[in-house]
């Protein structure tokens, strides 16, 4: 990180940032071109390392990159404030942001789709004990993401 002064290692705060936003974007690599896309997600935090989950469609250009290319990048950010200046170059923003090199796979065990979907639904209904209806939850895809090494970068 170029910045040092913007780095914040704090694990408590970088965890609390996470759990209050909704919205994870997943880079692909697509033979030449990036694929971005946004997503709900859902994560657990063990031995300091993060899974996130989010779902998808069984078919489509996300489900076949996934399984074509695993090494995928991420990207959280929120608390984003505008601050204005008097001249143009006098603007600048607050914000933070969480960023990582994770790889991604497809959730197969039927015990870990349900945690995966648990955790979503913790993340964007502040509940995690559902039941699914089995011919959704059949079609559905998980998406698990394995975060190796994360930063968080933060201007308040």
């Amino acid at each position: 990180m170029r910045r040092r002064d913007r780095e914040v290692t704090d694990k408590k705060q970088i965890e609390k940032f996470i759990s209050e936003q909704e919205i994870l974007r997943v880079g692909f690599y697509d033979e030449g071109d990036i694929y971005i896309v946004p997503v709900n997600y859902g994560y657990t935090l063990e031995n300091d390392r993060y899974t996130f989950y989010f779902h998808g469609a069984r078919a489509g250009r996300k489900y076949e990159l996934a399984k074509a290319c695993p090494t995928v990048g991420f990207e959280i950010d929120g608390d984003y404030r505008l601050i204005g200046g008097e001249e143009a170059c006098d603007y600048t923003a607050s914000f933070r942001s969480v960023i990582g090199s994770v790889t991604v796979s497809l959730v197969d065990s039927r015990d870990e789709k349900i945690m995966g979907l648990n955790a979503l639904m913790k993340q964007t209904a502040k509940r995690s004990n559902w039941t699914y209806d089995e011919q959704m939850f059949e079609a559905v895809a998980i998406f698990r993401l394995d975060a190796d090494k994360i930063s968080c970068k933060a201007k308040l």
